[in-house]
Order: C-alpha cells, then structure tokens, then sequence
C-alpha cells in the first residue's frame, strides 16, 4: 500500500529521502550546466573533426549505458551508435576489495565488437572510475586504433588511464549535495555491494556524450539545444517539487497512480521508448518494483497474455460470495503509454527554452486528436481488457526537450513512489 500522507507533507519526504535523491533530481539542470562548461575547458570547444566516425561505442553500466542509448534514440539512423554493456564479472582480487567500490561492479569486463577498428570513436563514461574492465576496454581500443573519450572523476584509475591511452578526458560532475548529506545510496540501507545510483547520474552521463556527438556532427542537434535541456530540468524541478501538493505535481500524481500494479511502460518511438526503458530501470532501483517496458506495436503482442493471466482486471474466477475482507488488494496491470507528439505551434508561457511550459502532457482517454494506428490499438487493447491506461505525450518539436521532460517526470515519480511505499 501507499502511504498517500506522505506525500503531501514535504518535512518528512525529506526525512525519508536518506540519500537525497529528491534534491539530486532537483539539481540536474545545474549539473548539465556544469558539465558543458568543464567539457569546454577540457578541450571540447576546440575540437576540429575531420568527418564523422564510422560508428560511436559507448561502454558503461547503469546510467552510463542508459545514456548510450539515449544517444541511438537521438541520433537516428543516420549515425551508427553502439552501446556496449558489461559481457562478463570477474572476481576482484582480495589485496583490492578495500578500495573497490563497489566491489561486483569492479569486477565487470567489457569487449570491443571485432569489428572496431581506427574509423571508430569509443566513449568510456563512469561515475566511479574504478572499474578494471573500463580500464582494459579503454587499453584495447588503444591498441586497435579507435579514438577513445573517456567521462570519469578526475584522480580516478580510469582518468589516469586515459591520458596512458591518449584519451580526451572529459570530467564527470557528482551531485552537489549538502555537507550533511549522504552520498546517494540504496534505499533501505541494502547491500553495499548493490548500492542505488544517483538518480540524476544520467545527466552527468549524457551532456558531455550529446556535447561531443554535436561536434562530431553524429547528431543533429541545435546549437543551444542543452542549454536549453538545463532550462526544462529546472523546471521538471519546479513542477514537482516536495512541496507541490499531489492534485498539482505531475510526478506524484503518477507514483500514486502505479501504487499496487504492474505498470506496463509502453512507448510509441525511439525517444519515448528510451524515456521507458530509463523509468522501468528507476521504478526498480529506487522503488524496488518491476515493469515491462516494450515498444509499439511490437508489444501489444509481447504483452497480450498479461491481459488474460491473473493480473488482468476481469481474471477472477473464484466464488463471487467469498469473503476478501482480510485479503490484501490484488495486483493489477496498468499501461503508461509514453509518445513524442510534437505540436505544430509552441503556445502558452514559456519555460526559456522558446517552447511553452508544462512539460508532458496527460492525454485523457476520450481525446479526439489524431493517433497513429498503434496508440489507437493500444486504448482499445486496454479498454476491452478494463485495464486502466495512462497516456503521456512529450510535445516538444526537439527531441532531446521531449525526452528531457519524459525522463524528468517518470523519474521523480519513482522516488517519490519508493519513498511512500517504504514508509507505508
């Protein structure tokens, strides 16, 4: 169950939020500011490319991944981009289990496609710099030929080796929490071993690698494009604050809505889909709950069954006259539907981005406007199984604004969830 009070009483949001993470999402807008300005005196500004890589390799874990893949969404098919998750774990030697942290994912390896050769550019991104695997992956590129930029604190064994492989370091902002305050981690005090991410690491992640790909021409953005993304973070920020009452923030509105289901994170697009995949990653990192996330159309089959099977609304074939008083409320499948559809015409107060205030918008299920054929099979799926579905559209002409107020909303919405649900 969820603890509804808690969520309209700011005080003891904050008491609950051990790791800060409601203050690192407010601080995002702040943190892509920061890491453009310390790309550019890294060097980024000065960059003259000659062409465009044949393909981008973006190697991390976690966010850093998430954010290679934010990157495919963005850059189309225009561009080749490749993210290369983690292939095997390998143990960490005793003599530096002390210093690892944590220690499984020091262990993790990664390996170049063989294919990756000196036409290829690969982007190493770490918000610890102390993975061995990083370190290898950056050695083996350096052997091999391939361009290499590696985002990681600085002092870190994996900065350190990148100026070993003639890498573009390029510098990773933390949070800028409080001095009293904790560094970001799991909920609930769980293993040290399996710590939450910062939730707001994906923007420390993804600005440098959008700020390089700009550049190198890989995608096709303009020229005040993440400026304009710090500007529409805060004000996600804005919008739901703690101290927004739940009928007015967005985000709350959502955490209560997925209280007790199994959210179905379906999306029409590359840029929705990604805004899916990164809330179904935070629903289960900072809200321990699962989701299934999917695209159209491809997905209302992966999904039928779900409709049929004992989470469906109608699946009940029991005694009707049977006593549920002492029974727990069953769980019951609700489909968010996220889309990108930009408007023709900005209208309404702006945000100083140039495009209107609002963020996403929640599309009722009676609208008349058009969908495409997949969102209307989608409505219709849902309402012949009455499963209760939520849409969401990111209305954006840019892609990057639209996914930046897809990614704010949902996660905000799985902290705030994570944090009424532990204190129910």
């Amino acid at each position: 169950m969820l603890d509804d009070t808690l969520l309209d009483d700011p005080a003891a949001l904050q008491r609950a939020d051990h790791d800060r993470a409601l203050l690192a999402l407010a601080g995002s807008g702040a943190r892509v500011r920061t890491a453009l300005r310390l790309a550019d005196a890294a060097g980024l500004d000065r960059l003259r490319p000659d062409g465009r890589p044949r393909a981008v390799l973006v190697a991390g874990h976690g966010s850093a991944l998430t954010a290679g893949e934010m990157l495919a969404a963005l850059a189309g098919t225009a561009s080749l981009v490749t993210p290369l998750p983690p292939t095997d774990a390998a143990p960490v030697p005793r003599a530096d289990r002390a210093t690892a942290r944590p220690v499984f994912t020091a262990g993790l390896a990664w390996q170049l496609p063989g294919w990756a050769g000196p036409l290829d550019l690969l982007v190493i991104s770490s918000a610890d710099g102390g993975e061995r695997g990083l370190v290898a992956l950056a050695e083996q590129a350096y052997a091999r030929g391939c361009a290499i930029v590696v985002t990681a604190p600085a002092g870190s064994p994996l900065a350190e080796a990148a100026l070993q492989v003639r890498a573009l370091p390029l510098p990773f902002v933390p949070a800028a929490l409080p001095e009293d305050g904790a560094a970001p981690s799991a909920p609930g005090g769980s293993e040290p071993d399996l710590p939450a991410e910062d939730p707001a690491a994906l923007w420390a992640h993804l600005t440098p690698l959008l700020a390089l790909t700009q550049k190198l021409g890989v995608t096709q953005l303009p020229y005040d494009a993440l400026d304009a993304t710090a500007d529409l973070l805060d004000a996600a920020a804005v919008r739901c604050r703690p101290d927004a009452a739940a009928y007015t923030n967005p985000a709350k509105g959502l955490a209560a809505r997925l209280a007790g289901t199994v959210p179905l994170l379906w999306a029409e697009g590359p840029v929705a889909g990604a805004a899916a995949t990164r809330f179904a990653a935070q629903l289960a990192d900072r809200a321990g709950r699962p989701a299934l996330a999917g695209l159209l159309p491809q997905v209302l089959t992966a999904h039928r069954g779900m409709f049929t099977g004992q989470l469906g609304a109608g699946a009940d074939p029991d005694d009707f006259f049977r006593d549920r008083v002492e029974e727990p409320d069953p769980l019951h499948l609700q489909v968010l539907l996220l889309r990108h559809v930009p408007a023709a015409e900005p209208s309404g107060p702006s945000d100083g981005s140039g495009e209107p205030d609002g963020g996403p918008v929640e599309v009722p299920a009676d609208d008349e406007g058009p969908r495409s054929f997949g969102a209307t099979r989608a409505h219709r799926l849902a309402a012949a199984h009455d499963v209760r579905l939520t849409e969401y559209a990111g209305r954006r002409p840019e892609p990057l604004h639209a996914l930046a107020d897809l990614v704010a909303l949902t996660d905000f919405a799985a902290v705030y969830l994570g944090l009424a649900a532990a204190h129910s």
